[in-house]
């Protein structure tokens, strides 16, 4: 049979390229007061808001500059960092006795691996449809058990942690050139008063700074005999003109 002859074409399944409809976006001015254009009403809205915030955000820190502390020393082996507050609970874990010391790698890798590692894994262990927490012990209880790890060892951390020291470790003093070659400084080099009180002299968390003290040089000498605060009697190790000697130099250290 030729083609034409006898056969009656009932259809095509097939839709040609050129009778597709164009992807035209839902129009929504049927719904007046309920959308907008994201360009640029939303995002000049958003800007807005943005710009509110930055500003105050630079008013408050010109009103109150951040505290800053003196320059950091890297031979003060008695300053006692502190991390931000939202680390403090890992901070506060590296101070038990089988998360630090020769156990740190437990404290600092593992503990924390796991914890985080289990909040990745959430989505894959559990997969039930429940959305009341009650209907999900699983999830809800481990959640439970983080938020109240990490606030009581934000908590421990903040009241075991001696503020008033860290305050004097790092209080800004005055700018004093110490002349390092002096038989004054290399008395104090050779005694333990380096240990607690730096070699710059600037103190740290359990010694104040030795420079433009408020004392006497008897006072000065008085005190490396009695001692104070925590600092041990009879601590000078010398002779009495020696003493007397570092006395003067500590004396002597005053801004101009």
């Amino acid at each position: 049979m030729h083609r034409g002859k006898g056969m009656k074409f009932v259809g095509d399944s097939r839709v040609t390229a050129n009778n597709r409809k164009p992807n035209i976006p839902k129009d929504y001015s049927e719904y007046p007061g309920k959308t907008e254009a994201f360009w640029p009403n939303f995002l000049l809205r958003e800007w807005m808001v943005g710009a509110v915030f930055l500003v105050g955000f630079l008013i408050l820190t010109a009103a109150h500059p951040s505290p800053l502390e003196k320059v950091a020393d890297p031979t003060d082996t008695a300053y006692i960092p502190l991390p931000d507050w939202y680390f403090l609970f890992l901070y506060q874990l590296l101070k038990y006795t089988y998360a630090s010391g020769p156990y740190n790698i437990i404290g600092a890798l593992v503990i924390p691996g796991l914890a985080f590692g289990g909040l990745l894994l959430a989505p894959f262990i559990d997969r039930g449809p429940e959305r009341r927490p009650a209907k999900r012990p699983l999830a809800t209880g481990f959640m439970l058990l983080a938020v109240a790890a990490t606030i009581y060892l934000t908590w421990e951390s903040v009241v075991t942690h001696d503020w008033e020291a860290a305050a004097k470790q790092g209080e800004l003093v005055a700018d004093v050139e110490i002349d390092t070659e002096s038989e004054g400084y290399k008395l104090y080099e050779g005694q333990s008063c380096i240990t607690c009180h730096g070699t710059d002299m600037q103190g740290g968390p359990g010694a104040p700074a030795l420079i433009d003290v408020e004392l006497t040089v008897d006072e000065i000498y008085e005190i490396m005999d009695t001692g104070k605060g925590a600092m041990p009697a009879n601590a000078f190790e010398g002779s009495d003109e020696d003493q007397q000697l570092l006395a003067e130099f500590i004396d002597s250290l005053r801004p101009e």
